[in-house]
């Protein structure tokens, strides 16, 4: 992120236009952590398991994506091989390692670290240590739209924050009126019971983690078509992901929506007027909303 870093401390001085700026790139980076955290808080809102191969999902969406859209020469067309590589690739991590092991929390953990360990290594041979961007039409790199007290801002980032407003109301509608997203809600508030209905609660829990490794996949294709694709990165947004969800609260896409928010202004700020303790600040935001909601700002109380 130093493009990100360079890119904010042009201007230091705390006027008006530098923090409009700051705001909205705090925005645009809280766009890429809001489509990595609504995948990671359904499977952790629902399934009760914390998957620490989701950061890798993110990095081997955003290498797909690249080598996808490097090849045919179509950015579109590198988010759908990515969604569909990653989703694919969830699905059998879900069948053949996590479902014999639903209700061992600890043993799931070690299962996904083991499978995140063995795909960075992975990625590294393959793609080695290089920092490599998903390519996106020239004229799009450059395009640009003047807004007032900022001046030119990229269209490009515009364009990440609208598609993950699209994805984020696509997700709370899809949660909030439809069949599935009914049964998705009880199993979040209490899966024993929701399978005692008759619900087949695997087929659920199965759903639910392809479509969190698709949207990991799908940031990894908008993340890295802001910021370099670098071996290490998926560690770092699985500790943001994880950071995002608590704020905002397990199984909650408005509350992931709202933590994304919260942490992406957060570092951003951070980074230009408090550069060293950029990290602390964002973990300290946490232990903040820990102190006053234990449940997360958007999560329902534990009974």
């Amino acid at each position: 992120m130093s493009n990100t870093v360079a890119f904010l401390t042009q201007s230091r001085g705390a006027s008006v236009d530098q923090i409009l700026l700051i705001t909205l790139n705090g925005l645009t980076l809280a766009a890429v952590y809001f489509l990595v955290a609504s995948g990671l808080t359904l499977i952790f809102g629902l399934m009760r398991v914390i998957t620490m191969a989701h950061g890798t999902m993110y990095l081997l969406g955003g290498y797909v994506g690249y080598v996808v859209a490097r090849e045919t020469g179509n950015w579109f067309l590198g988010v759908l091989g990515a969604a569909a590589a990653i989703g694919l690739l969830g699905l059998v991590i879900h069948q053949v390692l996590i479902r014999r092991f639903q209700d061992d929390d600890m043993r799931v953990a070690l299962i996904t670290l083991g499978v995140s360990l063995i795909g960075t290594d992975l990625m590294l041979a393959v793609f080695g240590g290089t920092a490599t961007q998903v390519p996106v039409p020239p004229e799009l790199q450059v395009a640009s739209v003047t807004i007032p007290f900022i001046g030119a801002y990229p269209v490009l980032r515009l364009l990440v924050l609208l598609v993950a407003v699209i994805i984020g109301v696509a997700l709370a509608l899809f949660i909030s009126r439809t069949r599935f997203g009914s049964v998705v809600r009880a199993g979040v508030d209490d899966s024993q019971m929701t399978a005692a209905t008759g619900v087949n609660v695997r087929v659920v829990f199965a759903i639910i983690f392809v479509l969190g490794s698709v949207l990991a996949a799908i940031a990894g294709v908008v993340g890295g078509t802001l910021f370099p694709l670098l071996p290490g990165q998926d560690g770092v947004y699985l500790l943001y992901s994880l950071v995002v969800v608590i704020v905002g609260g397990m199984g909650s896409i408005p509350g992931a929506a709202i933590g994304a928010v919260l942490v992406g202004l957060v570092s951003q700020f951070s980074l230009v007027y408090a550069p060293t303790y950029s990290l602390v600040l964002t973990f300290a935001l946490m232990v903040v909303v820990l102190a006053i909601r234990p449940q997360g700002i958007m999560g329902r109380p534990v009974a």
